[in-house]
């Protein structure tokens, strides 16, 4: 469960205004305003962790108010999301010109939890999100908005 514990990414959070993703030159899920999500499942990881995730990503503040200034989150200008699963955002780098994805999780793990944090962000902003598909090879396209990119470690929940 999320406790105290190593630097490893867990999602990249675009704000776009926005994006896309093919599967074999077939669109598998698009989206205007609102958040593009990369999203990675370590082996360890259980269903605690994606709901934490899920409330975090939805209730960001990252989009402009009146003023100009960050204070409203995807639920709050009632934007989209577009999930997609990543297992390269583990990738180790340390040894070689190789990256190894060892804490990947498998999908067994891997599924039904990128399952669940679908499940958990369409409960949260009550709407259906757009995704990709789960192992494929996907092209994603985006229009990254600010930019603004936001990292988040499930593991290091007291800096997020």
């Amino acid at each position: 469960m999320g406790g105290a514990g190593g630097s490893i990414v867990r999602a990249v959070v675009q704000r776009v205004s926005k994006a896309s993703c093919k599967v074999d030159n077939n669109i598998t899920g698009q989206i205007d305003d609102g958040l593009l999500v990369l999203l990675g499942i370590e082996q360890e990881d259980v269903v605690d962790d994606v709901k934490w995730l899920a409330q975090k990503i939805v209730n960001m503040r990252i989009f402009g108010d009146d003023n100009g200034l960050m204070n409203r989150s995807v639920l709050d200008i009632e934007g989209n999301v577009l999930l997609i699963s990543q297992f390269t955002l583990f990738a180790q780098t340390k040894k070689g010109n190789r990256p190894s994805f060892i804490r990947a999780a498998k999908q067994l793990v891997a599924v039904p939890l990128y399952e669940k944090m679908i499940e958990e962000l369409e409960f949260l902003l009550n709407k259906k999100i757009a995704t990709g598909v789960f192992g494929a090879d996907m092209k994603i396209s985006l229009l990254n908005d600010g930019p603004v990119t936001i990292m988040m470690n499930t593991k290091d929940k007291e800096n997020y």
